[in-house]
């Protein structure tokens, strides 16, 4: 046994290693593009900053993430199909609507070509119709695997609100880099007309200049995180019930993604380990993380059942952070009990998994999802009041609960520790 779990403890090693390197190549959260795609070395937090009253405002104040949306994979069909939400190669007008966690007097958007094979060119956007600029330009091209920070836009952006992005591209090129299953409707304009989306498109950020909020906290996760089974629309997930309980003193960017896992790429996404430093480490104004991830290693095939590779991935992610100044908080592994992929040998793997956290030697401190929505009477299960219906996922009351079950000065306290 021992021998097995050094190997597995290599594995990790290899892997942190590999997200190391690939981050400069796959995320380009190291270099942003001026208006015509060339590279330019820089803070691609900081973008191209324009000269106007937002870039003299920046001076004064700090810039946190009032939203994200990790960039998921590539649209699998940018042609047209029957799916009534698939983009067409002609030009296409992609209206984002998100929603924000902080307000802020200037904003600035990320736009991500990752997982294109062509450059992407963009020849026009808006932050709620105010145009936005590339480098002074008011077009930009980014190249294949990249992504680019606007210049400072003078808008006002109001906190827990929609707010629209709106990108023009006048065609070809792909695939698409999206996030699917966003939980909000967005809307896509192409040669068809227009039809609802709820997909997010390009747009992976948005920044916001504030005087009040303090620093940004990233939720990173699966589908959990992301709020799958809530009410679309609602702004009904735990990172949003947290976010209305910290009442604008953070910033909360939402960095889950469905069918997420821990240690393995899927077709769905990257690892947690691979897309750590993209979507936590370069999140603007990031003070803590919230890790809640791996329960999907633990019940879709290829299925973990030693809690060792588990518990030592969790590690990585939370040494990794703490380099860089970071407050780590982890989340113990919820139940799911009744799916047809539950087995004995994956519980106990789960639960494994979940006494490490509780220790309190894997993060600074833990939020015991947990206790908070496992039936008392079947621990394997969810409590059937949160259940959506499927045995993981939550209802808007079960997000609610685990909303409101995490201490939120403990969250923002350096020197809390434990359970929340």
């Amino acid at each position: 046994m021992s021998t097995r779990r050094q190997g597995y403890s290599l594995l990790i090693a290899l892997v942190a290693v590999t997200a190391v390197l690939a981050a400069a190549l796959a995320t380009g959260t190291a270099l942003f593009t001026d208006g015509a795609g060339k590279d330019t070395a820089g803070d691609p937090k900081g973008g191209h900053t324009s000269r106007g009253p937002a870039a003299r405002a920046a001076a004064a104040g700090h810039w946190n993430t009032t939203w994200a949306g990790s960039p998921t994979r590539p649209e699998p069909s940018t042609v047209p199909s029957a799916r009534p939400d698939a983009l067409t190669p002609q030009a296409t007008t992609v209206r984002n609507v998100v929603h924000t966690s902080i307000g802020g007097r200037a904003a600035r958007i990320t736009l991500s070509n990752l997982f294109g094979k062509t450059p992407l060119v963009v020849d026009r956007a808006t932050v709620e119709r105010q145009p936005v600029r590339f480098g002074g330009r008011s077009a930009v091209t980014v190249p294949v695997g990249r992504q680019t920070v606007s210049d400072a836009v003078d808008v006002a952006v109001p906190a827990d609100a929609d707010l629209t992005v709106t990108v023009h591209t006048p065609g070809g090129g792909g695939p698409v880099t999206f996030h699917p299953q966003a939980g909000q409707t967005s809307y896509v304009t192409d040669g068809r007309g227009t039809h609802a989306s709820t997909a997010w498109r390009y747009l992976t950020s948005v920044e916001v200049f504030s005087t009040t909020a303090t620093g940004t906290v990233v939720t990173f996760g699966d589908s959990l995180t992301a709020g799958s089974g809530s009410t679309v629309d609602a702004e009904s997930g735990w990172p949003d019930v947290l976010s209305d309980r910290l009442g604008g003193t953070y910033a909360v960017a939402n960095q889950g993604i469905p069918g997420n896992r821990l240690l393995l790429e899927t077709i769905g996404s990257q690892s947690g380990l691979l897309r750590f430093d993209r979507d936590v480490l370069g999140v603007a104004g990031v003070k803590t993380v919230i890790i809640s991830l791996g329960i999907n290693d633990v019940q879709n095939q290829p299925s973990g059942t030693d809690p060792q590779l588990l518990i030592d991935g969790l590690r990585t992610l939370a040494e990794r952070a703490r380099a860089h100044g970071l407050r780590v908080v982890g989340a113990t592994l919820t139940p799911f009990g009744g799916r047809p992929s539950w087995t004995p040998q994956r519980e106990a793997t789960r639960r494994a998994v979940n006494t490490a956290i509780r220790t309190g030697h894997l993060f600074d401190a833990y939020v015991d999802f947990d206790r908070v929505v496992r039936d008392p009477y079947a621990p394997a299960r969810i409590l059937p009041d949160y259940d959506c219906g499927d045995h993981l996922h939550f209802n808007d009351a079960g997000y609610r609960a685990l909303g409101h079950s995490i201490d939120v000065r403990a969250v923002t306290d350096r020197a809390a520790k434990g359970a929340l």
